[in-house]
């Protein structure tokens, strides 16, 4: 087996694994060994010996922990560690907190931006500007003139998932991942995170409640209209959504497909607090940023943070009639969060890998103090948990097990899902 040049690392499918394969096929294309791996995997001999990567291509690392977890306990010491930097849309809280600007030798580690703004705050926090470059955001790729067919039609959408094309179709990208969760799961997060969350998750439960009551009212006199609301991963237990779409035909809870095919193929767009907006932005559409009632300064991202939003049902029933408003938050904002460039992400992005493949290590990620530790614990428990998951038994009866054994089926994508995914996708890179 040839040994790979390079590694990378993935957390979660829908967040992620598009985007990576759109990099892995143009690093192909260059004409390099390319392999992806789950954080979670099983660790494998093979990655510390002769299928060692040159170089490790993470989703996240933000501390020394993540690179002993990251890089050490599935490749060794490997001196040359890139991070796509999936989080970077953040509250002001959190931009101004030492977690999400990186501590000990992670700052050592090439930890790319999506956008200058990023790497102000990421040099101003004491990085190196040679470790934190621009490179754009890959996932936006896909909604750029040269991806122009690769998405659904509104047509060929409506009628996979048994809607009327002939409506107009109304999209909610919601948020609302803690209105499922009940105030004992809400205090074990906060215990777990060293932070009070039940502020936010009351914030959730009254901005869903009254959202659902103006869909509720909106639909009933507007039954020409076909709204599909993108339910968040989290909000998988929800008695108001079941119910909303029992009471209204034209209310539709769908979470198949990616959000950027919904945001293309929607005549109208709603939105709360997600990220998703950015991918609204690079689509060339608008979009309306529904408030019922503010939301903490602390969790809110700083994107939103001068956004025009409707706060009341009459706010929303205007916006609903204004298919040509401008976008909420401000064109230099946006672009400063989400670099805009005329070559593709991907392109840039590969630039960088092979840059960093070709060339000296820019920093050292295991330099002292920093002492790297093989996870015992974590090796023999993944190799359980994966023989478990491939007899599909939860250990239920084992918290520490089961908790892992939900991320790893979270986290999973067949050979053949994953076969196809990059088929479609490979057309695309020439």
């Amino acid at each position: 087996m040839k040994r790979p040049d390079f590694l990378i690392l993935y957390e979660h499918v829908v967040r992620e694994y598009e985007s990576i394969l759109l990099l892995k096929l143009e690093l192909e294309r260059r004409g390099y060994a390319v392999e992806i791996q789950q954080l979670l995997d099983r660790k494998q001999l093979r990655r510390r010996l002769w299928a060692k990567p040159e170089v490790l291509v993470a989703s996240c690392m933000y501390d020394d922990e993540a690179i002993n977890s990251h890089v050490y306990n599935n490749v060794g010491v490997c001196s040359k560690v890139v991070n796509l930097h999936c989080e970077q849309m953040l509250s002001d809280t959190q931009e101004e907190g030492a977690w999400f600007n990186f501590s000990g030798n992670a700052k050592r580690c090439v930890q790319t931006c999506w956008g200058r703004l990023t790497q102000r705050r990421l040099m101003a926090h004491g990085m190196e500007e040679k470790n934190c470059p621009v490179t754009g955001a890959v996932m936006m790729d896909f909604l750029r003139p040269e991806f122009a067919g690769y998405f659904k039609d509104k047509a060929a959408l409506c009628r996979q998932f048994g809607l009327d094309a002939g409506k107009k179709l109304m999209l909610y990208i919601s948020s609302f991942g803690y209105a499922s969760m009940s105030e004992q799961e809400v205090a074990e997060l906060s215990a777990m995170a060293g932070e009070d969350f039940s502020g936010f998750a009351r914030t959730n439960r009254v901005s869903m409640e009254q959202t659902l009551a103006w869909f509720d009212r909106y639909l009933g006199e507007h039954p020409e209209v076909e709204l599909v609301y993108r339910r968040h991963p989290s909000e998988w237990n929800s008695p108001a959504l079941e119910a909303l779409a029992k009471k209204r035909p034209n209310f539709h809870v769908i979470f198949a497909d990616s959000v950027k095919q919904w945001i293309v193929a929607a005549d109208q767009i709603f939105i709360w607090m997600s990220t998703a907006i950015a991918e609204v932005y690079f689509a060339g559409k608008s979009c309306h940023v529904l408030r019922p009632v503010p939301i903490e300064h602390e969790y809110d991202p700083v994107i939103y943070k001068h956004a025009r939003c409707a706060a009341t049902y009459e706010d929303f029933c205007t916006a609903a009639a204004d298919e040509t408003a401008p976008f909420p938050i401000e064109k230099d904002v946006i672009e400063g969060y989400f670099d805009k460039s005329g070559t593709p992400s991907y392109i840039r992005m590969a630039d960088l890998l092979e840059e960093v493949y070709k060339n000296p290590p820019r920093d050292n990620p295991f330099a002292p103090p920093f002492r790297p530790h093989f996870n015992w614990l974590k090796y023999f428990a993944l190799i359980g948990v994966h023989l478990l998951f491939a007899i599909k038994w939860d250990p239920k009866f084992l918290p520490f097990a089961s908790r892992i054994y939900g991320y790893v089926a979270k986290a999973h994508i067949s050979r053949a899902d994953a076969a196809a995914m990059e088929a479609r996708i490979r057309p695309f890179v020439k």
